[in-house]
């Protein structure tokens, strides 16, 4: 039997291909629990928010890509390590997720940070 903190995680897997990737609401949708707290300042809080921003990346950026390069499980949160690409070709961005999963393992909050990728670094370890 999987773990609870493998399931967390592989929810989230998940919520990133079929709602930011393929941008499929509907799908994604049966991932997030009754209640949706949303804490980045530019998506609209509960499911509705959720599909307000799905429905932005389909007409804005219809082939945003999100890579997870690191996932980990701790309790009731899991944290992602991810490269976003809006547009194909450019650097993109350094992004940090936080999800907090209810006991059902659904997605009831979620918090951000981004960070644009720089053409050049002071150092060689790279973002990622």
């Amino acid at each position: 039997m999987k773990s609870r903190l493998e399931s967390n995680k592989q929810t989230v897997l998940a919520f990133y291909e079929v709602g930011l990737n393929q941008k499929d609401f509907e799908a994604a949708s049966k991932l997030i629990g009754d209640r949706y707290v949303q804490h980045n300042p530019r998506i609209a809080d509960g499911i509705e928010g959720f599909e307000a921003f799905i429905g932005q990346l389909r007409t804005d950026f219809p082939t945003l890509r999100a890579e997870v390069k690191k996932i980990f499980a701790d309790g009731d949160f899991v944290i992602a390590h991810v490269h976003g690409v809006r547009v194909p070709g450019q650097l993109g961005t350094a992004i940090v997720d936080i999800f907090r999963l209810d006991e059902n393992g659904k997605i009831v909050e979620h918090w951000d940070v981004m960070q644009p990728i720089p053409e050049t670094a002071e150092n060689q370890n790279g973002m990622f």
